[in-house]
This record gives C-alpha cells, sequence and structure tokens, in this order.
C-alpha cells in the first residue's frame, strides 16, 4: 500500500508556498465588534467576481497552450503555470494546512497529513488540489475506496485536472481495473499529450486490458 501512496504523488504537484496565514489577533475596525467580519466594500465585492473570471480566461489559456506544448519540457513549464494559478484561487490559510499536510505526507504521518488536508477542505471545500491531496493520505492508509470518491470529487471540480486522472488511473491500476485505468490516463493524455513516459504507459495498458500492442 506504501507503493501505491508513492504513486498517487505527483511530482508536479508541488504546492506554492504561502504569504503566512491571516494575522487572528488582528485589530477588528472601529465600532465593530470583536470577531465580527471587516465590512466588504462594494468595489472588493465586485472584485471577486471578476477575480475569478481572470482566472478561468488564464486557465483556459494555459490549457490550450499544454494541449499543444512540442514537448515534454514546454508542457511541464505550462503544468507548473497551471499548478501556480489553482494555488493562487486558494487562501493562505488553506495553503499552509496543504504544505504542513505533504510535509506530513512526506515523514510517513498519513493520520496527521489526512486531518490537515481535511482542515482545509472544511474552509475550501471547491479546492480540486485540497481532494487530490486527501485522496493521496487515504491512499497512504490504506482506504482505496475513499481515495477514488476524493479523486472523482475533484475532478467533478475541475474536470481538466490531469494530476487527478493520473492518480487515479494508477489506483485503478492497483486494483486490477485495467480498462478503467486506461480510460482514466488517455483522458489525461488528452489534456497534457506530452505528460512523460505517457504514451508508454498507454501501450502498456492497451495491451493488458484490450491485447492490443499498437
Amino acid at each position: 500500500m506504501r507503493r501505491l501512496a508513492l504513486l498517487l504523488l505527483l511530482p508536479a504537484a508541488a504546492l506554492a508556498q504561502p504569504a503566512g496565514p491571516a494575522r487572528p489577533d488582528a485589530a477588528p475596525p472601529r465600532g465593530a465588534a470583536p470577531g465580527s467580519p471587516a465590512p466588504v466594500s462594494p468595489g472588493a465585492a465586485a472584485a471577486a467576481p471578476r477575480g475569478a473570471e481572470a482566472r478561468r480566461a488564464e486557465l483556459d489559456r494555459l490549457f490550450d497552450a499544454l494541449r499543444t506544448a512540442p514537448d515534454e519540457a514546454s508542457a511541464a513549464l505550462v503544468e507548473m503555470q497551471i499548478r501556480a494559478a489553482w494555488s493562487r484561487a486558494a487562501s493562505p490559510a488553506v495553503l499552509l494546512l496543504m504544505s504542513r499536510g505533504q510535509r506530513d505526507l512526506r515523514a510517513n504521518e498519513a493520520d496527521e497529513a489526512l486531518e490537515g488536508f481535511g482542515d482545509a477542505l472544511v474552509l475550501a471545500p471547491d479546492y480540486a488540489d485540497g481532494w487530490v491531496a486527501h485522496a493521496q493520505a487515504r491512499a497512504a492508509l490504506g482506504d482505496v475506496p475513499g481515495a477514488a470518491r476524493d479523486l472523482r470529487e475533484a475532478l467533478r471540480l475541475e474536470p481538466r485536472h490531469f494530476g487527478a486522472l493520473l492518480a487515479l488511473a494508477s489506483l485503478q491500476e492497483s486494483t486490477g481495473d485495467l480498462t478503467g485505468a486506461l480510460r482514466s490516463l488517455e483522458a489525461a493524455l488528452a489534456i497534457s499529450p506530452k505528460l512523460p513516459g505517457g504514451e508508454a504507459r498507454r501501450r502498456d495498458l492497451r495491451r493488458r486490458a484490450l491485447g492490443d500492442n499498437t
């Protein structure tokens, strides 16, 4: 099972370092009750949707570049930009929890990692990378069905999450679902055709799942 957990640890998924969590002891605005949220100006409220639209446009552009990248090195650079764009959608507190969770995973403390990733998902249930990381911790603990559910939730939130597709392919292959693994891998290759070793792995899965040597 440790081997399976390592398969799910995607080397390109390095998290951006957060700038630091918000200060819990920051003084509230004058006249506000302690602990009450700061008022949001109309301009700030309008900026949030515009920011989300800008991120979507940026991701669309990056995924187009990933699909047409001429070689693995170019594709790897675009992947890094995509992951950075995903990270920018998360708060510093979420990124800090994610960073701690990855550290715990590397230290073989999967229970602690699972708790940290779970806390991140409480704060940001729509953060696809959080679900992928939660799946990594579950796989390390031997919870294969739970890891698969987490990966499918990540893909519901971000259908183009090539990392989730690759992790799901590894998970399916480990349980003997070679047809499912092939399907997930081919979906990842449709998004990022220059994934390192992707074509060789696809041929191997096709041979084992379908008896196809092409």
